[in-house]
């Protein structure tokens, strides 16, 4: 270094890299919160059929889209599992809740008792029938609530990562379906 005073445009190149790097230390990185559960109401109608979810049994699910208010609601936890995977969906996902079935009732699943999918642990393969008559991917708050229900009813338990996608995307032929209707989706 020759001892000179740093001029001109070297002493702007500097003073506007030292203001960026000051700039870059004072930002801090927002991360959207993720939104709360929303309770189930007689309202609340299925993303893809627009019937009443209340009006079947089986846990339930709802979806957060990013940017908007209010979620989309599932009968079954499957098809909001259909929904999360399948390619066609164009959506950005802010959350996804699922009714916790460790306390619940079959028939009335609750409107508050909501976990986020990657806290449950899911029953699948047990034969059990969601609201809309598809086998349904059923989730608990806890592992040995799931246990439980894989012991009395068979099946096996797996995080939401891992639900194959052939398992909720995969057509389901429903017996008593109405004439021209066979695959399930609510």
């Amino acid at each position: 270094m020759t001892g000179k005073p740093v001029t001109g445009v070297k002493a702007l190149c500097t003073a506007i890299g030292l203001s960026a790097l000051l700039l870059a230390g004072c930002q801090e990185e927002t991360v959207a919160a993720r939104p709360d559960p929303v309770p189930l109401t007689e309202e609340n109608a299925a993303h893809y059929c627009q019937m009443v979810v209340l009006d079947h049994p089986g846990p339930k699910a709802q979806i957060h889209l990013s940017g908007n208010p209010f979620p989309i609601w599932f009968t079954q936890v499957r098809d909001a599992v259909a929904f999360a995977q399948s390619p066609e969906e164009s959506h950005g996902i802010a959350a996804i809740y699922v009714n916790d079935m460790a306390d619940a009732d079959w028939e009335d699943p609750g409107r508050g008792n909501w976990i986020a999918v990657d806290e449950a642990h899911f029953v699948i393969e047990s034969g059990q029938k969601g609201g809309m008559g598809a086998p349904e991917a059923v989730p608990f708050g806890n592992l040995e609530a799931a246990e439980d229900f894989a012991k009395q009813r068979g099946g096996r338990i797996v995080r939401f990562a891992d639900i194959p996608k052939d398992y909720v995307l995969a057509p389901v032929e429903i017996p008593d379906a109405p004439q021209g209707e066979g695959a399930a989706g609510g």
